[in-house]
């Protein structure tokens, strides 16, 4: 059992079970039905995505120290209390079930899902 940290929108791959979206907004131009047949999500989780100002932060991020005060800033907005407990559970879920969360970006060097792995693994989830 474990968690896998994926880019919305490709393939499954065998075993990756549920995928949670944690997207500020849904993909544009898809209709809601086909989410998850087109590999998006099957269940959006947006209290696990950064804040619109803080999307536009990590979008503009060019060097380094940029991309990691925007760390900063996410991981504050992650230990509010109803984004801890979210997070504890998916740690927890981890240890009995398979399923992703995932972002739209290419690149996950330079996407909060980057922090968003850190951040379970010190919870103590399982990932693929």
């Amino acid at each position: 059992m474990a968690i896998r940290v994926v880019r919305l929108g490709t393939p499954r791959v065998p075993g990756e079970g549920l995928r949670l979206g944690t997207v500020r907004r849904p993909p544009r131009g898809v209709p809601k039905a086909e989410f998850a047949s087109r590999n998006y999500y099957d269940l959006w989780l947006p209290e696990l995505a950064p804040s619109e100002a803080l999307v536009k932060t990590a979008q503009s991020a060019s060097t380094d120290a940029e991309w990691r005060r925007f760390a900063k800033r996410y991981r504050a907005e992650m230990s509010s209390p109803s984004a801890a407990r979210l997070l504890d559970l998916l740690a927890a879920f981890s240890r009995r079930a398979d399923f992703s969360v995932g972002c739209y970006c290419e690149n996950e060097d330079r996407c909060h899902r980057s922090v968003l792995r850190e951040l379970l693994i010190e919870r103590g989830a399982r990932l693929a």
